[in-house]
């Protein structure tokens, strides 16, 4: 008797709200991330973000449980493609099996242990590098994309987590990680924070509770590494930023 009774009332309310032009679905909730900066002195805010994503997987092949990766250049198998402008776009999961393929809409990508100086002898006077002592920066434009693979595989994969070590941002609000999800969805554009010294560092780092982070988007600065482009602290008119380490959550095969 209980369901007989309650069925008409479920099935008015249905035509009720189906009738109803004012009646619109929810605004879907985004997620709610955790974001780790600093500025300055930035190692322990560094390693509180690693904290979170748990322990290094170093290069292990394969999907792990847990933890976390990192990207840091400086190790010597990528030594054959420094101070080059041709840095392989997939090293960091063929070669390294790290998870990690980027992309960028400029002519290549330089992994570089002279502070750039072979492409502008000023740069020398901007940059430093966090984890000795190979920074890194794509060529011909100011923005690449992350990709996540699971490690060693050319398997679509995605993270809980991701965060920039940046050398000299000198402008608030212009160097930034836009996350996105797998369906491409926006997650979020997070800036780092202006650097406040002359060690010139700036650290933005977001996790989420799961793994949703298909993509990542690093912008750095307001414009691109070239001979005849000086920074905004040297007479220039662009801010000029380059990145060290990549921190980012264990890449899990996406569904």
């Amino acid at each position: 008797m209980h369901t007989m009774k309650f069925m008409p009332l479920v099935a008015a309310a249905v035509i009720a709200a189906c009738s109803n032009d004012s009646v619109t679905n929810p605004t879907p909730v985004p997620p709610q991330a955790t974001v780790v900066t600093a500025t300055g002195s930035i190692a322990t805010k560094v390693d509180e973000f690693r904290n979170l994503l748990g322990p290094s997987n170093g290069a292990t092949a394969g999907e792990q449980p847990s933890g976390r990766r990192e990207i840091t250049w400086d190790g010597a198998g990528a030594n054959p493609f420094d101070n080059k402008n041709d840095f392989p776009a997939g090293f960091f999961n063929s070669n390294v099996k790290s998870g990690a393929v980027f992309t960028t809409s400029g002519t290549g990508f330089r992994n570089d242990s002279t502070l750039f100086v072979d492409i502008n002898p000023t740069y020398a006077a901007q940059f430093k590098f966090f984890s000795a002592n190979k920074i890194f920066a794509p060529i011909g434009s100011n923005q690449l994309d992350q990709l996540f693979q699971v490690a060693g595989q050319p398997t679509p994969a995605v993270t809980r987590g991701f965060g920039v070590v940046f050398s000299d941002v000198d402008l608030a609000d212009k160097t930034t990680i836009q996350l996105f999800a797998q369906d491409g969805s926006d997650l979020g554009t997070f800036a780092a924070p202006v650097r406040s010294d002359d060690a010139g560092f700036s650290f933005v780092g977001v996790t989420f509770d799961q793994a949703i982070i298909a993509r990542a988007r690093i912008t750095l600065g307001t414009g691109a590494l070239a001979a005849n482009v000086n920074d905004v602290t040297d007479g220039g008119t662009v801010d000029l930023v380059v990145l060290d380490n990549l921190i980012y959550g264990e890449p899990k095969k996406a569904f």
